[in-house]
């Protein structure tokens, strides 16, 4: 018998430095794994494969757009453990928690390229 454990996809960035420094400073992941072009972002449960472009493409153009959604309990702690960094954010990085018809409450933030990282909980749960 076997157990799928855990997905970390592959996310491309632009700038690896500023990547790991966005995940751990403003999101408060640590990153137990770096190289010259790859890193290994992880908070608890989620992780991410950080993979440096070469030659740079601009992640930012909406034809190259990407996002992820993190699902997690309490999303409100989750929110208020997070604000003060994410209030460091330019305007239009952060969407503060709301609820979505349907049936999810979300907050979104975006990071150095433009990936959107959903984060969510079922309502009532």
């Amino acid at each position: 018998m076997f157990k799928l454990r855990q997905i970390t996809p592959f996310v491309p960035v632009s700038n690896l430095e500023k990547s790991v420094d966005f995940f751990v400073r403003i999101l408060g992941f640590n990153c137990p794994f770096e190289t010259e072009k790859h890193a290994y972002v992880q908070r608890q449960n989620v992780a991410l494969r950080l993979v440096e472009l070469h030659p740079p493409v601009d992640l930012t153009e909406e034809c190259r757009e990407q996002s992820c959604y993190i699902d997690v309990d309490n999303i409100d702690a989750l929110y208020e453990d997070m604000k003060p960094m994410l209030d460091t954010l330019p305007a239009g990085r952060v969407r503060a928690p709301f609820d979505q018809s349907y049936g999810q409450r979300e907050f979104h933030v975006k990071d150095e390229d433009a990936l959107l990282i959903f984060f969510g909980e079922e309502i009532g749960s």
